[in-house]
């Protein structure tokens, strides 16, 4: 198909199978022809990174709220209504500042540089049962492993009881996909449901035996005092959700990801092996060539204007990070892995107020992982075809079949 012709026919709601593998070319047939798309729901689809970060920097004009959204997409007496439209990123300040700030005051630089021991053995850990099995599941087995430990200790979640929290956050995630089917939409109901009833139980222990509120998140969040308040029962729950998902998902898709590419990068792992510095801009390679995130939404709160092309209040945009991250205006030689490619100015957390909370969270543990299981396993490949998520909001794997050697 001519490239003025996949960008005339793009429509996020009936994409086809080739474009979960690879996006790519259909982003570079929008940045090329139509930047600023109408889609057929009368929303626009942006691919151009200078038009991102025009939309981040101004959170007045381009709201996050989803209110509007999501009561006609869930119903608003809905479980998946009640949690994407409480939590963190999808709202705007002056709740979002509350809520972040008491996130962030419990993410310090003290107590990030705290979890690298033992992250650090973790990961270890993780690296050893995989040498024993031989052949593995880099996502079950690896990446996605991860995240949910780091979680699970941030939320004082017992070891024992954090088996269900992928499966969870992995429905709810899946509900926000543009081509929600009904089975979607049920699971996340029932993923959201399970999880509050879990979180009430465990917020309660918690409240009879809280932790120390400056490297406990839970602890922060029922005790903390923002701008005067503290958060309601519902916010409460529904933030402690929200940790989970960000923090999983993106971190599985970074480890995942890069660990994919790299099995046909041999000498990029020898660099990074024998050039332990090249890893710092190479983290942030990793975030630009595969974003973990590859779409986000606002909505326009009054009339204005995105690179001379009048936009209404009221009309709903999708940002496509994933295309943005390979401009070639700000990206020479977007499609090629370039780990040398230094200052990158890449958006895979985003930009401005809405900027990950977690994001030093994220890339401490994408380092660690990363350049401890190349260290070990420089000869590692994949055994089989990789099985894809199947979802256009988020880029990663759902299950990667490998071997050591």
């Amino acid at each position: 198909m001519q490239s003025a012709e996949l960008a005339r026919q793009f429509d996020l709601r009936t994409l086809p199978p080739s474009f979960y593998e690879d996006p790519f070319p259909t982003f570079h047939a929008l940045r090329t022809h139509e930047p600023i798309k109408r889609m057929p729901d009368g929303s626009l689809f942006l691919t151009r990174h200078a038009d991102l970060v025009t939309v981040y920097r101004d959170a007045k004009t381009f709201s996050s709220a989803k209110e509007a959204e999501f009561g006609p997409k869930f119903g608003t007496d809905t479980p998946l209504f009640a949690h994407h439209t409480t939590s963190l990123v999808f709202n705007d300040p002056p709740r979002h500042t509350r809520v972040r700030r008491l996130i962030a005051g419990a993410l310090t630089t003290r107590v990030i540089a705290d979890m690298e021991p033992a992250l650090i053995a973790l990961v270890d850990s993780l690296l050893d049962r995989i040498q024993a099995l031989g052949q593995f599941d880099l996502i079950a087995d690896f990446a996605s492993a991860i995240p949910i430990d780091v979680i699970g200790n941030l939320l004082a979640i017992p070891p024992d009881a954090r088996e269900p929290l992928r499966d969870w956050s992995l429905a709810i995630l899946g509900a926000l996909e543009p081509a929600l089917t009904p089975e979607m939409e049920a699971a996340g109901n029932r993923a959201v449901t399970e999880f509050l009833s879990y979180l009430q139980v465990l917020v309660a222990e918690r409240r009879r035996n809280p932790g120390d509120p400056t490297r406990d998140v839970l602890t922060r969040l029922i005790q903390g005092e923002a701008d005067g308040g503290q958060l309601s029962e519902a916010e409460l729950l529904q933030n402690c959700i929200f940790i989970l998902n960000a923090g999983h998902e993106t971190t599985t898709n970074l480890i995942g990801n890069t660990l994919v590419t790299l099995a046909g990068e041999p000498d990029i792992v020898r660099r990074l092996n024998t050039e332990p510095e090249v890893m710092k801009p190479a983290i942030e390679e990793f975030l630009r060539y595969e974003s973990p995130v590859q779409l986000g939404n606002r909505m326009t709160m009054a009339d204005t204007e995105i690179a001379g092309h009048p936009v209404p209040a009221g009309t709903p945009i999708t940002l496509c990070i994933g295309a943005a991250n390979r401009d070639p205006e700000v990206f020479p030689d977007p499609d090629r892995l370039d780990i040398d490619r230094w200052p990158n100015r890449q958006l895979a957390f985003a930009f401005g107020v809405h900027q990950c909370a977690g994001l030093a969270v994220a890339r401490l543990e994408g380092t660690i992982a990363i350049g401890r299981f190349l260290q070990r396993y420089p000869n590692y490949r994949l055994n089989g075809t990789p099985a894809r998520g199947g979802r256009a909001r988020f880029r990663g794997f759902l299950a990667v079949p490998a071997t050591t050697k």
